[in-house]
């Protein structure tokens, strides 16, 4: 059976009782909250991430949610390196929440920040070699020889005499074994599975229309949502009558919950339909007053008064800008922007008494589990949550408000309820990448070098909003790629927290974007005031770091660097982040103003990967998302009211807009870093930088539209 059947024609929970109960089976997991039920009581319990069934189908339960970077693939691939099998036997479900699940890296079961890969590395081949050893010595005993004789490959542990057995048949008696503490993991060079160009495994599924996502999800007896919120977040509803919406077709009723008013109808239209029959009067609240222009000179008011947070210095930045001959000075201003997924927000749920049954598409496990349990008073343990595939997440889907929303409403009917936000929904209520402003300062001395430097930004703490950080406490999340490789003897890294007033939330890169886009285009304008080649400038501060100058060395020749067509002109941006090492080459002409970029060459050394062909695709998708940022996207607000609405005035990079990506992987034996992310905060910079070589003009304000090109 295909796993594009089993979604289709069983359940979950059905699947999971017909292979273990039905002759025994191998689960590598502690018993879980919900997975009682999911597998019928019967789980054996060596560890968390494993099952094996009789019939030999090998399950992995992936911690991490798959939302296009491809984790339905790279995990069982780790899994399947130590346990020697095909990878088209290893089947995935996504793991239900549960402290075993937690990512080191994170400090909770979230998937984000380009970890998945750089938290399972060990984890899972670990899991995988625990279970191949099991087996083996399973076998031994069962045929009475030395472990030492047995082999475990394809699925199956062979021995002296030609014995032979599968590991289906070997893992009810493996189970009850002792998990082995130590295991050997294989020498890198043995690798049959990591490190090869591999097809996703999810691709059939969602080409054929059978994966689902959460908003193909269907419950016996569901009815549909749509919700009305404040236009202003943050707003209440000061008076409603709902009286014509309850009178319109196929209407159940009409519930308000903290977040608005919600509709609840038998089909997602008739809801849609009469959520517009709404008359309701909103109290805007503090938000009203908000605009995207006081909201920017309040960050400015704050970076020129409040009292900085150390980040990093070194030095004596007094006394080195005594040395200097030249100063140069500059700000760079970063807009709000939204996430934009293509799938809007959704979520399923189910409230019967105090049980409660959520299915949908989240990066945050726990956190989903524990906030609805704050809102509707009941245990964690009494939630169950199943998660699907993701339309997109780019840190939009840790947030949580749309899963409580699904659950007040269930509870509020007594029915199963799917809750669907429209797109004007989803891009007027996100959770915004903050705005920002960075303020850099150097002295050069006779020869054109930084003898000197100060950094400092300024901008909201996402972490202070989403779990709680301390008042005048470092966010690292805000200082990410703030102290740049560059050898300058003297720097001082600042941080200014701000709070403008809107809510934010992690975006794709976080703050790589603010501050790669803020140290690179510095460097670009110290060389210039040098006299001197951007590349050949970076290179002459990385004498000390040959993983920086190897990339910006690769990226350079690949790109062709200095033999750029006629009329065409060239940046180039360097950064680290997520433990990957990562340099672009922009190539751009400018037509009445605007940028056209005709080609983008990228070098990564993201030290060992697991599937290149899904580091591939991670690299172009990130360079689409950063150029539709840098070159086209900005939040606006009016009275506290989001101005985008949709694709509109909130445009993506259409396929006829995107360039041609080159990509260059540097080999290495270095620990794995993240991918996902890394490219959509470089693109930004090295256009900048393209658009100085092309037209003399700095810009220092994304998006790099005619009008902000024109006002540089």
């Amino acid at each position: 059976m295909t796993q594009a059947t089993i979604r289709t024609a069983v359940s979950r929970r059905s699947f999971l009782q017909a292979s273990t109960v039905a002759g025994g089976g191998l689960m590598l997991g502690v018993s879980l909250p919900g997975m009682e039920a999911m597998a019928a009581g019967t789980l054996y319990t060596p560890n968390a991430w494993v099952h094996i069934a009789d019939d030999n189908t090998i399950t992995l339960l992936s911690a991490r949610s798959e939302m296009g970077q491809g984790v339905y693939t790279s995990m069982p691939m780790l899994i399947a390196e130590e346990l020697n099998v095909d990878l088209k036997t290893v089947k995935v479900e996504i793991a239900p929440p549960g402290a075993v699940y937690v990512n080191a890296l994170l400090g909770a079961q979230i998937t984000g920040g380009s970890t998945s890969v750089r938290d399972g590395w060990e984890k899972l081949r670990t899991a995988g070699a625990q279970v191949r050893e099991m087996l083996i010595s399973a076998a031994a005993d069962e045929w009475k020889v030395d472990r030492a004789t047995l082999k475990a490959d394809k699925g199956f542990v062979t021995g002296p005499k030609g014995k032979k057995a599968s590991y289906g048949h070997l893992a009810e008696a493996a189970s009850k074994l002792p998990v082995p503490e130590k295991v050997a993991l294989k020498d890198p060079k043995d690798f049959k599975i990591v490190g090869k160009h591999t097809k996703r495994l999810d691709t059939p599924m969602k080409v054929s229309g059978r994966a689902e996502f959460g908003i193909d999800v269907k419950l016996p007896g569901m009815v549909y949502a749509s919700l009305e919120q404040p236009p202003v977040i943050g707003g209440t509803v000061k008076s409603l009558d709902s009286s014509k919406a309850k009178g319109m077709p196929g209407v159940i009723d009409v519930v308000q919950i903290p977040d608005g008013v919600a509709v609840v109808a038998d089909t997602y239209w008739h809801a849609r339909k009469a959520r517009e029959a709404l008359a309701i009067e909103w109290d805007d609240g503090a938000g009203g007053a908000l605009s995207t222009q006081a909201m920017a000179d309040g960050i400015k008011a704050a970076a020129n008064s409040a009292k900085p947070i150390p980040i990093k210095a070194q030095g004596d930045v007094a006394e080195g800008m005594k040395k200097a001959v030249k100063v140069v000075k500059a700000e760079y201003q970063m807009p709000l922007l939204a996430h934009a997924p293509l799938e809007p927000m959704n979520f399923t749920a189910s409230v019967t008494g105090n049980k409660v049954l959520l299915i949908g598409p989240t990066q945050f496990q726990q956190g989903a589990q524990g906030a609805t349990a704050a809102a509707l008073g009941v245990k964690p343990e009494d939630i169950t949550l199943k998660t699907t595939f993701l339309g997109g997440g780019f840190g939009r889907r840790l947030e949580l408000d749309f899963i409580v929303q699904a659950a007040q409403i269930s509870k509020a009917v007594g029915k199963p309820v799917k809750l669907l936000w429209t797109r004007e929904d989803d891009m007027t209520h996100d959770f915004y990448r903050p705005m920002a402003l960075n303020q850099l300062e150097a002295g050069l001395d006779a020869n054109g070098m930084p003898v000197a430097m100060t950094f400092k930004v300024t901008s909201q703490s996402i972490t202070q909003r989403a779990f709680g950080l301390p008042k005048d406490t470092l966010d690292p999340f805000m200082a990410e790629a703030s102290v740049a490789a560059y050898e300058i003897p003297n720097t001082r890294h600042d941080l200014v927290i701000h709070d403008a007033g809107l809510r934010v939330g992690y975006w794709r890169a976080v703050s790589h974007n603010m501050n790669a886009f803020a140290n690179e285009s510095f460097v670009d304008e110290m060389a210039a005031a040098a006299g001197k080649d951007p590349l050949a400038y970076r290179l002459s501060l990385l004498k000390e770091h040959p993983r920086f100058a190897n990339v910006l060395k690769a990226a350079a020749d690949k790109a062709g660097w200095g033999k750029a067509p006629a009329g065409h002109s060239m940046g180039v941006a360097l950064m680290e982040g997520y433990d990957t090492y990562m340099a672009q080459v922009a190539e751009i002409s400018m037509e009445q103003g605007q940028v056209k970029v005709h080609k983008v060459t990228v070098a990564a050394d993201l030290g060992r990967m697991v599937n290149p062909d899904t580091v591939v695709a991670q690299i172009q998708s990130s360079v689409v998302f950063g150029l539709s940022a840098a070159l086209m996207d900005e939040i606006t607000l009016d009275k506290g009211r989001v101005q985008q609405t949709n694709f509109h005035n909130y445009p993506v990079l259409r396929m006829n807009e995107a360039p041609p990506i080159d990509i260059v992987l540097i080999p290495s034996t270095e620990k794995p870093g993240g991918i996902g992310e890394p490219a959509t905060a470089l693109i930004g910079p090295a256009v900048a930088n393209a658009i100085f070589a092309a037209s003399g003009k700095r810009v220092r304000k994304m998006p790099f539209t005619a009008e902000n090109i024109a006002a540089a």
